[in-house]
């Protein structure tokens, strides 16, 4: 058969031929589409302050509550909607629900808005008094109290605010005579002052330690040292009882320079003035040199600014509501005055000087008692004047939301003792993550010998590989601890970790792990009490009874009785209560032990609340009581 070579019947029949072949040509080609032609989907980025309301922020972000709160719900936190989260939260809930958060360009402050002040005008000296308890600080005060030129009285310091000034006249360098003020600040310690210090309130200008002449140098006069060192105040030396005839004021001179306190007799910097509160004598050198100190200090505070003081006192006042004592810093406070004070505000509603006499205002350097705050302030607060109350509104509210912030506790095995201790938490839930499944099973055996029938412990969830946000999630949900042996936490487990506060423990050692567990499940147990009888005595007679105590005499029936055993009291057959026996005397002489058969006496203690009164013929068990630490697992596997 011959063959003839194909062609088209029709011209038209090439060109659909090239048409088609052309189509299928370009179809197998890959197609190369660059970025900028794809359509890319706009995600919201909003400016957002650091705290929001779920209402406002479902409004700038075009989601719905609900979506919100269910998000929300996700990380285990319920809220309403007129309640606030954070920018943090929200930042959180922004990666679910598809959009950004941005810090606002202006912040609002924590702290008042103010001017620069002007140049300061001179101010009074604050006077922080400190010292042993027993070494007349208190004394000391009230004669300087009574030196007051202005007062024109005398008497105990009778005020409870827990600052005074006095008024003193000196003439200055031209011989005129001009009024000096000093501003006492009688501290309860120095754990308030430095209460104060770590609040960043350094009101003191000068410290007055108050040294007996006679006992020396204290412990607490140590302390009084060292905390008015680290705050960099410069120190006079009252030595105080110099009329004893038993003061040695070289011994003091030799005490404190032991501790780096160098008197002027001795070629150092600190003052040091003899003085008895007793008989007055040195007083008036003493405030003549406060005075003098005072001035080299050149002590200037502004005044063309909002007030701001130092909470030195607070509490609440059972007919006036919360009252606080400051000490004035700058500018000047007035009644009627709209204030911030740590995380609390008000308006000045009272102001009373040291004498609980009522004033308008009160200048640097001053003491003032305030009422008006919502809140009792804490010790070192700092008060502020602000412009009105919603700028008070939103730095307390700014205020509160930091603090918070910052008190989130993050929980994790030994943290959760406290809760367990308390009876909050009955079970110990356990999210175990090992590194293969060898572990695991290990783990999980040797967590099961572990026996209590206080606390549970339960591994709620356990797996091979690294801890993941299901694990987190499960932890805040449950109450429960991580456990990871020889693995880490993935990045997001990580974020949500710390943001709802649970701690991740790592380990490397097996045992590591099983004796932190036991560690602390062994120090919350209850120790095992373990009782021997060793005797038993049939009491003979009464011979004195008092709440709490007693002496008796009786006759020993049984084993013997000695010291710091413990008797349990029965009349009739029935118990009516417990008793420790002091001391055992035979003969008028005390004695280690009494044996069978023998009359003894002894003194004994019991418990006031139970209102115990023993008679004649109550037998008294005697035995030896101890406790024993116990163990919450049979054997290490």
């Amino acid at each position: 058969m011959a063959l003839t070579r194909w062609r088209p019947a029709k011209k038209t029949a090439k060109k659909e031929l090239r048409r088609l072949a052309k189509k299928a040509y370009i179809a197998s080609k890959p197609v190369h589409i660059k970025q900028k032609d794809i359509p890319s989907p706009t995600r919201l980025a909003i400016e957002l302050p650091p705290a929001v309301s779920i209402r406002k922020l479902a409004e700038m972000t075009g989601r719905s509550v609900v979506e919100i709160l269910q998000s929300l719900l996700n990380y285990g936190v319920i809220a309403t909607l007129n309640e606030s989260i954070d920018r943090e939260t929200a930042a959180i809930i922004g990666d679910d629900l598809g959009f950004d958060i941005k810090s606002q360009s202006k912040e609002k402050a924590v702290t008042a808005k103010s001017k620069t002040p002007a140049a300061g005008r001179a101010r009074p000296a604050v006077v922080t008094v400190m010292g042993h308890v027993d070494h007349g600080k208190t004394a000391l005060l009230d004669k300087i109290r009574q030196t007051d030129v202005v007062a024109g009285e005398s008497g105990g310091i009778t005020q409870h605010i827990g600052a005074y000034q006095i008024k003193l006249k000196s003439k200055n360098e031209k011989g005129k005579i001009k009024e000096e003020i000093i501003t006492f600040l009688d501290t309860p310690g120095h754990e308030a002052f430095s209460a104060m210090r770590a609040q960043g309130a350094n009101v003191t200008d000068i410290v007055l330690l108050v040294v007996s002449a006679a006992e020396g140098v204290k412990p607490q006069t140590k302390e009084a040292i060292s905390h008015a060192q680290a705050a960099g105040a410069p120190i006079i030396v009252a030595i105080n009882k110099i009329d004893l005839p038993d003061a040695d004021a070289e011994k003091i001179k030799r005490q404190l320079a032991e501790l780096n306190l160098l008197v002027k007799d001795w070629g150092g910097e600190v003052l040091m003035a003899p003085v008895s509160a007793k008989t007055g004598q040195g007083i008036k050198e003493l405030l003549a040199e406060i005075i003098k100190l005072a001035k080299k200090l050149n002590l200037k505070a502004p005044i063309d600014c909002p007030a701001q003081g130092v909470v030195i006192e607070s509490h609440l006042h059972a007919g006036i509501g919360p009252l606080a004592t400051v000490i004035i810093t700058a500018g000047i406070l007035h009644q009627g005055d709209i204030l911030v004070s740590g995380l609390t505000g008000g308006k000045v509603r009272l102001m009373e000087d040291f004498n609980r006499k009522k004033i308008k205002e009160a200048g640097p350097g001053t003491p003032a008692r305030i009422g008006g705050l919502k809140q009792v302030s804490e010790i070192g607060d700092i008060l502020e004047a602000v412009a009105d109350e919603q700028e008070a509104r939103e730095i307390i509210f700014e205020r509160r939301r930091q603090s918070q912030a910052r008190k989130i506790v993050v929980r994790g095995i030994r943290e959760l003792s406290a809760e367990i201790k308390t009876g909050q938490l009955k079970e110990l839930n356990i999210i175990l993550k090992t590194d293969v499944k060898g572990s695991e099973e290990a783990i999980i055996n040797s967590l099961k010998s572990f026996q209590s029938p206080e606390v549970a412990v339960k591994v709620i969830a356990s797996g091979v590989g690294k801890v993941s946000e299901s694990d987190v999630s499960l932890a805040a949900a449950s109450r429960g601890v991580i456990l990871a042996f020889r693995v880490d936490a993935d990045l997001a487990a990580q974020k949500m970790a710390v943001y709802r506060g649970i701690k991740i423990s790592r380990y490397e050692i097996i045992y590591e792990l099983l004796d932190e567990v036991a560690g602390v499940l062994v120090g919350l147990l209850p120790p095992e009490i373990i009782e021997e009888k060793q005797g038993r005595l049939k009491v003979k007679a009464i011979f004195r009874t008092e709440k709490d105590s007693g002496i008796i005499g009786g006759l020993v029936t049984e084993g013997f009785i000695q010291s710091g055993q413990i008797g349990k009291i029965s009349r009739d057959k029935q118990p009516i209560g417990e008793i420790v026996i002091k001391s055992v005397q035979q003969n008028k002489r005390s004695v280690e032990k009494v044996e069978e058969g023998f009359e003894c006496g002894l003194s004994y203690h019991c418990s006031a609340a139970d209102k115990l009164k023993l008679a004649e013929d109550d037998i008294i068990e005697l035995f030896k009581r101890e406790e024993k630490k116990r163990e919450i697992w049979n054997e290490k596997s």
